[in-house]
Order: structure tokens, then C-alpha cells, then sequence
């Protein structure tokens, strides 16, 4: 087999499905034969340039992430996700590219007595069945929880991202508005994840990240957020906020940044986050548990924690 990035992409859109860490991949059915991604120099390494910005590669682990003490000076809120995600010995081995493409967690497609529009059926057996955890924020007939905490980090980060053979674009056009019930994320088969690359940081801006479980360790979860902010003379002048698990992508919240900069308390600038949820029978606990765990973020952003 052509050993290069082009070979590798041709290998995937004939049935093949790439793996980095396996972490994900391992613990499901692959759609085809593993193509193993390890070694690939095009994929790998942190490279800062001279503009500020910085490229890391998409095989670069998660542990890698959460340990660079560059990278916790320069982007806390990457380095911080990336400590919180599941348990040291997988943060080992998960890759920033396999925690960004992984697949969903929902009990209903990772079943084989279930069929659902991820796996070719025709609808989402989770409507009429359990939904505790299921997304709160609806986006479409889909209601599995996007499972990546790094996108929610490179979301509030402004990051975009590398496609071999194309150019960068933002990372919430990797999930797009989540409509699509069929898909975890949007890149065409074939298609090979390269790298992340980070703008300049803002000058004093302060970040944090929060996850609400329903255990201490090695839990997916309930809801989580992310937070870079900037505080001059206790107002804030810079606002980027983003959360997740609780809807089928990572979202950006816009209305709750505006409202911090329009000097809005924390607490009633994180309520607005509310306004997008539309709850199923079983997970209206969410909303309350989304707008907290924003509110923790934010103060711990703001140095209030």
C-alpha cells in the first residue's frame, strides 16, 4: 500500500478507517480494515512560529497536550482540557486528531440490538427510549451528545484546522450545526486530519475548564465548558465560552459572551445559555447543570474560585 498521506487517504475512501490511538476505534466495530497512522512525520510534533500562531500535530497524545509547559503558558485553556479528559494511561495514547474525529457515546449506536441514522438505519431510537443523557440543546433528530472535550477547548481557542491537501478552516466547521443525524463530524472519507493550529493568546487573558460527571474519574461528560477571558478593572474585555455534552456538536455561546461584555454578572450572563435548551422527558436536569457548570468556568476564569 501507498505508505504516504494520499495512499493512506485512498486506502479509507476504498473501506479502510485510519487509527491513531485506537482508544475509540478499539472499543467499536472499525467500518473496515485499521490503517495504522503512527509515524507519519506530517502528523506529528509542535511547531510555534514566528506570527504567534502554533501547529500541533493531530497525532501529538493528550497527555503531550496537557504536560507542555508551553503550551499551558501560551493556551491554558487547551492544557487544561486536555488534563480533565478520561484517565492518565488513555491520555497516554489518545491522539489530539482521535479525541476531535472520535465517535459518539450513545448506548443505542453502540449497540448491535439497535439500529439508528449513524449506522445506516432511519431513525434515533433514543427519542422513544432512555434519555438522561442525551442532548438538552436540540440541532437536529439526533440526540447523542458530542463526545470531544478538546473541541470545546479549541472552539473557545478560536482554532483551526489542518486537512492534508487543503487549507486551514475554523474548527466548528468540522461538525458544522449538527442537523446531519447520520454524522459525528463532516469530513469526506478519505479525508486526513493533519494538525490544530492556535492563534496568538490574548495579552492577561485567563482561562479555565470545567466538567460535570456523575462520578469522580473516567466519566463522559454531563456537561462541560470552556472559558477565556480577559478582565481589566473587574470588567471583562475579551469573552470566548464554549460547552459541550449537551448537544450534538461543541457550541460556541455567543449571547453569554456579549452579555459578559455588555458588564453583565457572571451568574446572569451564564443563565442565558438556557434560552437554547428544549429537554427531553428524562434530562430537563441538564439545563441547571448547563448553566452552572458556565457559571463555575466563568468565575474560575474571572479568579473568583
Amino acid at each position: 500500500m501507498n505508505t504516504s498521506l494520499t495512499g493512506i487517504g485512498e486506502a479509507a475512501r476504498r473501506g479502510g478507517e485510519p487509527r491513531a490511538g485506537g482508544t475509540d476505534l478499539m472499543s467499536r466495530p472499525a467500518a473496515g480494515p485499521h490503517i495504522d497512522l503512527h509515524g507519519r512525520p506530517e502528523l506529528s510534533g509542535v511547531v510555534w512560529r514566528e506570527d504567534g500562531t502554533v501547529r500541533v500535530g493531530a497525532l501529538t497524545t493528550i497527555a503531550d497536550l496537557a504536560a507542555d509547559p508551553r503550551l499551558a503558558s501560551a493556551h491554558p485553556c487547551l492544557a487544561l482540557t486536555a488534563a480533565a479528559v478520561a484517565t492518565p494511561e488513555i491520555r497516554a495514547v489518545a491522539t489530539l486528531g482521535g479525541n476531535l474525529l472520535q465517535r459518539n457515546r450513545c448506548p443505542y449506536f453502540r449497540s448491535p440490538a439497535f439500529s439508528c441514522f449513524q449506522d445506516g438505519g432511519h431513525d434515533c431510537p433514543a427519542q422513544d427510549g432512555l434519555t438522561l443523557r442525551a442532548a438538552v440543546v436540540r440541532t437536529g433528530p439526533c440526540l447523542a451528545p458530542h463526545p470531544s472535550s478538546l473541541a470545546v477547548a479549541l472552539l473557545a481557542c478560536e482554532a483551526s484546522v489542518e486537512v492534508h491537501g487543503e487549507a486551514p478552516f475554523p474548527v466548528g466547521e468540522l461538525y458544522g450545526d449538527g442537523a446531519d443525524p447520520t454524522r459525528d463530524h463532516l469530513l469526506p472519507p478519505g479525508a486526513i486530519l493533519a494538525a490544530v493550529v492556535l492563534p496568538p493568546p490574548r495579552a492577561g487573558e485567563r482561562a479555565a475548564y470545567h466538567r460535570a460527571t456523575a462520578r469522580a474519574h473516567a466519566e463522559w461528560p454531563l456537561a462541560e465548558a470552556a472559558a477565556r477571558l480577559v478582565v481589566d478593572d473587574g470588567r471583562v474585555r475579551f469573552a470566548r465560552v464554549a460547552v459541550g455534552g449537551v448537544a450534538r456538536v461543541p457550541l460556541r455561546l455567543t449571547e453569554v459572551e456579549h452579555a459578559l461584555l455588555a458588564g453583565e454578572p457572571l451568574e446572569q450572563a451564564a443563565a442565558r445559555a438556557a434560552a437554547r435548551c428544549t429537554p427531553t422527558s428524562q434530562n430537563a436536569y441538564k439545563i441547571a447543570l448547563l448553566t452552572g457548570t458556565v457559571l463555575e468556568t466563568l468565575e474560575q476564569a474571572a479568579g473568583m474560585r
